[in-house]
């Protein structure tokens, strides 16, 4: 009976880690809310959906079984890989100074929250600052980018309405700047 429960389980679980890591892909690409957990805890997921689909390969009722362990094991160990690379490259570049925290401010109310960081890509890319709308839990939003930029000069016009150096964002209306 357990060995039932670790198949469907793990099963469960890798659908559920594809789709929020494709879903963190997309948030990143096209500039929404990030609503998927951190890369590191998707990986830590997909570890455990891949033992125990190793552990469902113990239920032999019939050739469905068999069949959803194969593909929770396939799905779970590329899942795996490619989230393993995605944390390490991730920690590689923000060791190098690639992404550095400058500072957080709160609009008058504590309704947004507005952390702030720099980049420099080095003699690679290009340096600037780049600003995230904090959600609840780990959700965040990008919401403003400037190149060449050193600095966050930031001024709240009212608890909705924030300007950073002299753009003005009205973040109740989802604007952001420097993102397409």
């Amino acid at each position: 009976m357990m060995n039932k429960k670790y198949n469907i389980w793990a099963f469960c679980l890798i659908i559920s880690c594809v789709g929020l890591a494709g879903y963190s892909l997309y948030s990143n690409l096209n500039n929404t809310w990030i609503l998927a957990p951190p890369n590191y805890i998707l990986l830590f997921l997909s570890l455990i959906a891949l033992i125990l689909g190793f552990l469902g390969f113990k239920d032999k009722r019939n050739g469905w079984t068999k069949t959803r362990s194969w593909i929770t094991i396939i799905l779970s160990s590329f899942t795996t890989i490619g989230l393993f690379l995605i944390v390490s490259f991730t920690l590689l570049f923000s060791s190098m100074g690639a992404n550095e925290y400058i500072k957080t401010v709160s609009s008058t109310d504590d309704n947004y929250t507005i952390d702030f960081y720099r980049f420099n890509a080095g003699a690679a890319g290009s340096f600037g600052i780049r600003g995230e709308l904090n959600g609840p839990l780990w959700f965040k939003k990008r919401i403003y980018l400037e190149h060449n930029a050193d600095e966050a000069k930031v001024e709240w016009e009212n608890d909705r309405i924030v300007s950073i150096n002299n753009h003005t964002l009205k973040l109740d209306k989802g604007e952001t700047y420097g993102y397409q």
